[in-house]
């Protein structure tokens, strides 16, 4: 019994260094891979939202293959920030503005998306929920390491 409480401290132990660099390498090589994916027209299941997401929030200043441009640079930039760990907070502060537009068809487009039963669409922007909460526990980490921590009031 003493041996398994051991093994359970050490495994306990090992996740609590390590469990929220996973989650953000994780979360980075997403972001990453469905940016990517942006990069070539058709590629993207997601392609046409959002498309009609960017046009809709920038009133269509922001339209097309610009739109599709831009939210692959912004999620691979992401990804990369997240992956390396390199300008992390710069990542989480673009990775929050774009949770914006990752989650805004959910208002914009929710009879669209769920029509009756949720669209391939719907669940694909659904899925983001937890996305948006995986940056949340990465963000709390990073700031919590700021040396700017207690100097804001």
């Amino acid at each position: 019994m003493n041996a398994l409480l051991a093994n359970s401290n050490k495994l306990s132990g090992w996740l609590g260094r390590h469990s929220i660099d996973i989650l953000r390498i994780s979360l980075g090589l997403v972001f990453l891979a469905f940016g990517a994916l942006k990069f070539f027209p058709g590629a993207s299941p997601a392609e046409a939202l959002v498309i009609r997401t960017i046009d809709t929030l920038t009133l269509g200043v922001i339209s097309g293959q610009a739109a599709l441009l831009l939210t692959a640079v912004l999620e691979c930039f992401i990804g990369i920030t997240l992956i390396t760990g390199k300008l992390l907070r710069t990542g989480l502060l673009v990775l929050g503005f774009s949770l914006v537009g990752i989650m805004s068809p959910l208002v914009l487009f929710f009879g669209d998306l769920f029509p009756g039963t949720p669209t391939l669409e719907a669940q694909y922007v659904f899925k983001d929920i937890v996305l948006a909460a995986a940056g949340l526990v990465i963000a709390a980490k990073a700031l919590a390491a700021s040396p700017l921590r207690g100097r804001i009031a």
